[in-house]
């Protein structure tokens, strides 16, 4: 069953989800994200989601490997968290998590009823749109929110008309 989206009931905010990660096509999804939450009145929510590892080694290597990916996590989100508040001037909501990425997307979405869009970025890449928009899409109805891929290709310009 669905949970029902509380982002137009008295109290509630709009939020849009973007996605952290390594590609390069990212900010332009945070930067779209951060936009719209900012011309609507409502909230950026950033995820950043530590994909489970192959850790087969000795307990001490799997904590150091833990670690280490949290940290890279935390630099992560601090980075753009810092470009939204500096180029956009609102304040995001930041999760980090570990596990597979489209189900901690889909559980976040779940547990935080105000998050009425999802935004990611298609890659430029000769490949497809990159593995983010390609999972997503793959789960199609399995999302209870849209979706809205954005073209890496749009410069900052760009975005802000469009926001």
């Amino acid at each position: 069953m669905v949970s029902k989206r509380l982002s137009r009931v008295e109290g509630h905010k709009r939020k849009f989800l973007a996605v952290i990660d390594e590609t390069p096509e990212c900010e332009r999804a945070v930067y779209y994200a951060a936009n719209r939450a900012k011309r609507t009145n409502g909230t950026l929510v950033m995820i950043y989601v530590i994909e489970p590892g192959d850790f087969q080694h000795w307990l001490g290597v799997e904590e150091i490997m833990k670690a280490e990916a949290h940290e890279e996590a935390e630099t992560a989100v601090a980075k753009f968290a810092a470009m939204v508040r500096e180029r956009v001037g609102i304040e995001p909501e930041t999760q980090i998590r570990e596990g597979d990425t489209a189900e901690e997307i889909h559980s976040l979405i779940e547990e935080d009823q105000d998050i009425a869009i999802l935004v990611l970025a298609a890659g430029l890449a000769k490949e497809g749109p990159g593995p983010l928009v390609s999972t997503i899409a793959g789960r199609g109805a399995a999302f209870p929110i849209p979706v809205t891929v954005i073209p890496a290709s749009l410069g900052d310009e760009d975005i802000e008309a469009l926001c």
